[in-house]
């Protein structure tokens, strides 16, 4: 008889990993965090791992207390203690992975970031790593030898919209052109979930140190309503560009959607903009910078939980994850 999967959660992400666990028909498996006076700590765990299949949940996105840094030591660290303890396989459950974005020299001498991040988790043994909708694809397949599973957010953003629309005319739009081809994935599942065409458009973007510029729209966006579609929303400077640019051409709604919310800077005033008309996130980041106001009143956040609960259940059942994919 096979045994269960074993799952953990690091105390930080316990939450999300209840919800998981739950979906699961399973309980958190214990463990214990210590830290230090000086600001070091361990991690163990408190159940037999010995030839089990063991998942780690934990969000690499910093927080009141924890940085991201922080919580990647607390994470490696877990999983190397459960390599010595003889699991049989360790995957780490990432909703939000930390330093995605760093994946190519845009200047001499340039850090790779993504591919020292993988090259830590490879050293502290994780067999596979999974996450949602990082920034470039291509980039975290290449970087990681270890096994990976990339999920991504666009069913649940069709799912989302489709009650909302009605019989509108509709276009998706990226906010800039690398995000092409996530943007048309999304245009396609909500084209087939809506029955009907859904148009497309991209937006000219420029960045010169920490300043964004451009104002052009390839494609029309006038009459419709225009979902901007992104991996992650950080200082909501790309998407309040976007939207502004959308609305003088003739856009009759705007919304933004985002696999990722981190809402830093001036996020909160940004997206307080009455020319945008609602914002969606997924769950892999609390939204708690956004704090009360207009911002948060627009936003909609989409629980990830069933998505990679069973996404766990055919990774240790052998199964095939490619339907979940769409």
């Amino acid at each position: 008889m096979t045994q269960e999967p074993v799952l953990f959660a690091i105390d930080a992400s316990r939450e999300f990993g209840e919800q998981m666990a739950l979906h699961l028909g399973l309980q958190l498996s214990p463990h214990e965090e210590h830290g230090f006076d000086d600001g070091e700590h361990k991690s163990r765990p408190l159940a037999n791992v010995r030839g089990r299949d063991v998942f780690v949940v934990h969000s690499l996105h910093s927080d009141a207390t924890q940085s991201a840094n922080d919580k990647l030591c607390r994470l490696l660290f877990f999983i190397g203690a459960l390599k010595d303890a003889s699991a049989a396989s360790v995957t780490a459950v990432v909703p939000y992975l930390a330093y995605a974005r760093k994946d190519q020299k845009s200047q001499p001498r340039d850090p790779v970031t993504t591919r020292y991040v993988a090259r830590m988790f490879e050293a502290a043994g994780t067999d596979r790593v999974v996450t949602l909708d990082v920034h470039n694809l291509a980039a975290f397949q290449n970087a990681y030898r270890c096994a990976t599973d990339h999920l991504r957010a666009d069913g649940l953003f069709a799912r989302h919209f489709v009650p909302l629309l009605g019989g509108r005319e509709v276009v998706v739009v990226s906010p800039d052109a690398g995000g092409i081809k996530r943007a048309e994935r999304f245009r396609q599942r909500l084209s087939a979930a809506l029955g009907r065409p859904v148009a497309a458009a991209f937006a000219e973007k420029h960045r010169s140190g920490n300043v964004l510029s451009g104002e052009l729209i390839v494609g029309d966006v006038q009459g419709r309503c225009a979902i901007i579609l992104d991996d992650l929303i950080s200082t909501g400077s790309t998407i309040a560009r976007t939207v502004k640019a959308c609305r003088s051409l003739g856009a009759t709604s705007v919304y933004a959607a985002a696999s990722h919310g981190l809402f830093v800077g001036d996020a909160a005033q940004l997206l307080a903009d009455d020319a945008l008309d609602g914002l969606v996130v997924t769950d892999t980041v609390p939204p708690f910078r956004l704090g009360e106001g207009k911002a948060r009143s627009k936003l909609t956040v989409l629980s990830t939980a069933p998505l990679f609960a069973e996404t766990i259940r055919r990774i240790h059942e052998g199964g095939s994850i490619v339907e979940l994919l769409g």
